[in-house]
């Protein structure tokens, strides 16, 4: 069965590869970080999990999970509630301050988990971790989403990134190839826009904050630089600077205009492409239901983003979501053994048929990648090596204040030049990083 038949838009993918952090602000409750002294062997244990828009095929996943886990352990229950992804910071941060009514795992964003470390929350277990066979299949992008400070609190439950969408139709019409380059990109979405007007050659959107990070860091820039623990922004670096240009470049009358373009996000991306409104979109993994069911159905295919130079991948953001154990569970074994059954290859192979989710594992992804030929783009993307944002809590801060899409913005408006504007934004990353310890 295809991908296309079978996926539900994980709607816990959609706003956790790239839009985590807009509900973990400072508003949150300050949180202790209470160790449990016990690791009780018999109990109850409880878990929480995200609901999705269709959440049967990732609860009978779930439940099978649980059923192989129980069979192993006798005398020991699990209870798991599916929590909405949009309250989730409020009922994790509160969970953290009141271990009686904490869960014992939580599913997670993975660009929460510094934030969460930072709060105390979640355990460190880099010993269990380190000795799991499984493990050392994980790639290393997602190995790093678990990781702050050299400790690793989690373990990664799936992977998203993005790629590049674009019209057969189109491209067969006006006798285009799929561009290898930034520059041929750049060139064949304002060569569409020019030969069929009612068309953005490209949507691209500033609040789209990971759609644009490709460009930044195909160009050699990074968000961040970490020393001794400390980050400071890159982001007004010469090399950051010229991704900044190329991806702007696109805003305007001649591809995407930014009296319409300059407020939108990714989704809105996505949907404009799915409506029949653009030629090309970049879009994620997570992103084909939401094709599949508009007006290009049929009508489109899946590239890698290009790099600067032709045959090099754009690097992509690697969002995804992970498991991690409370440090205040007081069944911490159990906890972790029930972390490796949710997070292992075999419920991971089967969240992949069940939702479309991308595994982890390098070797299982290279399997479902013959399995369904959409996948491949996406499977190539990530081998070629993905990006992650700055392992700071300060991150949460960066992301809610919307600081690098106020900077998008505010080139495409005219408002500032880009090195006027990567400067600013550059500040404030700064502050918030200082801010977040």
């Amino acid at each position: 069965m295809k991908l296309r038949s079978r996926i539900a838009v994980p709607l816990a993918a959609l706003a956790l590869t790239g839009l985590t952090a807009l509900t973990s602000t400072a508003c949150a409750p300050q949180t202790s970080g209470a160790t449990s002294s016990k690791d009780e062997t018999s109990g109850t244990l409880r878990v929480w999990l995200f609901q999705e828009v269709n959440n049967e095929p990732k609860k009978k996943v779930v439940d099978g999970a649980v059923a192989a886990f129980t069979g192993q352990h006798g005398g020991v229950k699990v209870e798991v509630e599916y929590i909405p992804v949009e309250t989730r910071a409020q009922r994790i941060k509160a969970a953290f301050n009141d271990p009686k009514s904490a869960p014992d795992l939580i599913e997670y964003g993975n660009t929460d988990t510094a934030g969460y470390v930072k709060d105390g929350g979640l355990a460190d277990i880099s010993a269990e971790f380190a000795a799991w066979p499984e493990a050392k299949d994980t790639d290393g992008t997602a190995t790093r989403s678990v990781t702050v400070g050299g400790k690793v609190y989690g373990a990664p439950l799936f992977v998203g990134v993005r790629a590049l969408y674009y019209r057969t139709d189109v491209f067969t019409e006006l006798g285009l190839t799929p561009p290898k380059t930034q520059d041929e990109l750049v060139a064949t979405a304002k060569q569409i826009r020019k030969a069929k007007p009612e068309l953005y050659g490209l949507a691209v959107g500033g609040a789209y904050t990971y759609g644009a990070m490709p460009f930044i860091w195909a160009n050699g820039g990074e968000l961040a630089e970490e020393s001794g623990g400390t980050f400071r922004s890159t982001i007004d670096s010469d090399a950051a600077r010229k991704g900044i240009e190329t991806y702007t470049s696109l805003f305007g009358d001649d591809n995407c205009p930014a009296a319409k373009c300059a407020a939108m996000g990714g989704n809105a991306t996505v949907t404009a492409f799915a409506a029949g409104n653009a030629a090309m979109a970049i879009g994620g993994d997570f992103s084909h239901q939401a094709v599949e069911a508009g007006a290009v159905k049929g009508k489109y295919a899946v590239v890698p983003l290009p790099g600067v130079k032709q045959g090099e991948i754009a690097p992509a953001f690697a969002g995804g979501n992970n498991i991690g154990v409370l440090k205040s569970s007081s069944h911490r074994t159990l906890a972790v053994d029930l972390m490796k059954r949710f997070a292992g290859k075999d419920t991971q192979r089967q969240l992949f048929d069940a939702m479309g989710f991308l595994p982890t594992y390098t070797d299982v992804r290279a399997e479902v990648a013959r399995k369904d030929p959409f996948v491949e783009p996406f499977v190539r993307t990530l081998a070629a090596g993905t990006r992650f944002v700055p392992a700071s809590p300060g991150w949460g801060q960066i992301d809610a204040s919307t600081v690098l899409p106020t900077m998008f913005q505010e080139i495409v408006s005219g408002k500032k030049d880009v090195p006027a504007a990567a400067g600013d934004a550059a500040k404030k990353m700064d502050a918030a990083f200082s801010s977040a310890g």
